[in-house]
């Protein structure tokens, strides 16, 4: 089940914790979801009742987010509201509102499906399994990460292409262990768009879904409100406060490193822990 009398006990130090961890590894390119879902198992709370949680706290980091991008949002509202029946979508002067638009409906669907799957497998797989699990997909997020870092391209116009592609990655990265931040931007990379431009469309994008990830779980999360509130006001605040830093060093280190070391060690960890 949901491990809800577990879940209820969970302390207010092991939440303050878990938002931290959100709120620090949310902004790079090594799933937070993954992170905070392989705590949890640790934790022995069950994998279902994990990747639940991990989920919910997206809505803390998604507060930071509208935040620190609050300008962004603000001229997207503009260009939707200068949309009219004569107006080029991937213009200019509509092309990012565009791109956010249709990137989030294609989230939408694929989440969906990629999380029924992901709740079927979660409540079939050990602890031990579902963390190796875990390693497995954080590794292949660092060959994606590896292959576009020697991709990357310029400023070049967007097309329909590019939020379909960018959309269904950021749905996959339900999966803890998928990197939602490395996956969609790498995909920007190797679409041949720059580093800079590629990480503030991952990040725009980040907004709805991690809203979306956190109504998606709220009834199935079995926390004291009070537990749950400590845990996303904390994961909101040290969200806010590393943002910037963090993006910063995202553009200097090859994460695709830190990914194959995170998934070796989880692989290695949940292979001992089945032994």
């Amino acid at each position: 089940g949901l491990d809800r009398n577990r879940m209820a006990r969970l302390s207010v130090w092991i939440a303050i914790a878990l938002g931290i961890i959100q709120g620090v590894v949310e902004w790079l390119p090594i799933s937070s979801e993954g992170v905070v879902s392989v705590v949890l198992t640790a934790l022995d709370v069950s994998s279902d009742a994990s990747v639940q949680l991990a989920l919910f706290l997206h809505a803390g980091t998604g507060f930071a987010a509208i935040a620190y991008y609050r300008d962004d949002i603000v001229e997207l509202f503009r260009e939707v509201r200068g949309w009219n029946r004569n107006t080029d979508p991937f213009s200019p002067e509509a092309e990012t509102a565009t791109f956010v638009i249709v990137a989030t409906a294609v989230s939408v669907v694929v989440a969906g499906g990629a999380y029924l799957t992901l709740l079927e497998a979660a409540t079939e797989l050990a602890g031990g399994a579902f963390i190796a699990a875990i390693g497995v997909l954080l590794v292949l997020t660092g060959v994606l990460q590896w292959v576009a870092e020697r991709s990357e391209g310029g400023d070049r116009d967007l097309g329909l292409v590019d939020p379909v592609l960018v959309g269904a990655g950021q749905g996959l990265a339900v999966l803890p262990g998928v990197s939602r931040s490395g996956t969609t931007a790498s995909i920007l990379l190797l679409r041949g768009h720059s580093g800079e431009r590629s990480f503030r469309l991952s990040f725009l994008i980040s907004i709805p879904a991690a809203f979306g990830a956190g109504l998606l779980t709220v009834e199935e999360v079995a926390l004291d409100p009070l537990i749950a509130g400590i845990a996303l006001l904390t994961s909101a605040v040290v969200g806010y406060a590393t943002i910037g830093a963090l993006m910063r060093v995202v553009r200097r280190l090859p994460f695709w490193q830190v990914c194959f070391g995170l998934g070796g060690l989880a692989i290695l960890g949940g292979g001992l822990l089945l032994v």
